[in-house]
């Protein structure tokens, strides 16, 4: 059986290579899922700011129509 390291609570451990891939995709899950977060929070709070700026929120097809000759 091949061995692998993974690093767990400060120390290292030795374990099968099965379990050590298992634990990095584990985090590499959960760092995915937190930056999707962190992505969705940023483009909600832009949203946000740019619909106080008028007081009004508008949909897509108003914004783009916004410089069109009345």
């Amino acid at each position: 059986m091949s061995k692998d390291v993974i690093h767990v609570e400060g120390e290292d451990k030795v374990v099968r290579e099965d379990t050590a891939k298992a634990y990095r995709g584990v985090n590499w899950a959960l760092m995915s899922v937190g930056a999707f977060i962190v992505i969705a929070l940023i483009l909600l709070a832009i949203f946000f700011l740019g619909a106080t700026k008028d007081g009004e929120v508008k949909t897509p097809a108003e914004a783009a129509n916004t410089n069109a000759v009345r």
